[in-house]
């Protein structure tokens, strides 16, 4: 419509076998982007979707109008390997259900990252990042089942299983929680021009409640990492351990292009 505010539309099907639940997904719908500065993003839409999840609940079938918002602030140097600059993006999702009962609710997602740098050429950097989750209104059952918060793998707590982390109901029922906390660091220092040793630790929690009160639980990693810097981007090698129970035990190797936040 300007040269700054676009419109999109998107038709999307999946078929996601998860450790703990597997859904089956189609959702078609639309919106607008728009750039507020060179900084500053955002979007909001609407999308209807329908799943059918199996889960420890048993089986069921979902539908619901979701209406989407999202707004990103990035002040990094680069994206692929910063070094400076603080990164935020926040998105909420209201949502309603269509089917009978089903009610409506939210589900709130925010990423914060900071970098500063410092030493002889910025060979020394420090890197800290904060996620923050909760789904409110719906009964647990009417939340689609990827709308839950799982913690453990690369995107959370390294040397944790992948969604390792949920809400264990009973002793047989295990599902996503309404809450999420995850806080990463990093230091990462120039070995070279090319290589880049790094230290971390991660840690997650998941919680029943949207507001983290109630059940729920901790679980932590840490590990060592390299990086070898390409044209396309540092590509990325982590070994990572849990904190705790199973330390040293248990390593998890992560494999990817870019910094891990």
């Amino acid at each position: 419509f300007t040269p700054d505010t676009g419109a999109f539309l998107l038709a999307n099907i999946e078929d996601n076998n998860e450790p703990d639940y597997s859904e089956r997904k189609a959702e078609i719908g639309g919106g607008l982007t728009h750039i507020f500065s060179d900084q500053l993003t955002g979007e909001a839409g609407i999308t209807y979707r329908y799943s059918e999840i199996t889960d420890d609940l048993g089986n069921r079938e979902l539908q619901h109008l979701l209406f989407p918002l999202r707004a990103t602030w990035d002040r990094r140097d680069d994206p692929l390997n910063p070094t400076s600059g603080l990164y935020l993006d926040v998105s909420l999702t209201p949502f309603i259900g269509l089917d009978d009962g089903g009610g409506a609710g939210t589900r709130l997602y925010v990423d914060l990252r900071e970098h500063v740098s410092f030493g002889e050429n910025d060979r020394f950097t420090l890197a800290g990042r904060a996620q923050l989750g909760s789904v409110t209104g719906a009964d647990i059952e009417d939340v689609p089942a990827d709308m839950l918060f799982y913690s453990g793998g690369a995107g959370t707590v390294r040397g944790q299983r992948y969604q390792s982390l949920g809400v264990d109901l009973s002793p047989t029922v295990t599902i996503g929680g309404r809450s999420f906390l995850g806080f990463s660091g990093e230091v990462r220092t120039m070995v070279s021009d090319s290589i880049q040793a790094v230290v971390f630790a991660d840690t997650g929690f998941i919680g029943q409640d949207a507001f983290g009160t109630g059940r729920g639980e901790w679980h932590s990693g840490a590990g060592i990492g390299a990086r070898y810097f390409t044209a396309v981007g540092p590509i990325r090698v982590d070994l990572a351990t849990p904190i705790g129970e199973n330390a040293g035990e248990n390593i998890e190797l992560y494999i990817g292009i870019g910094q891990a936040f």
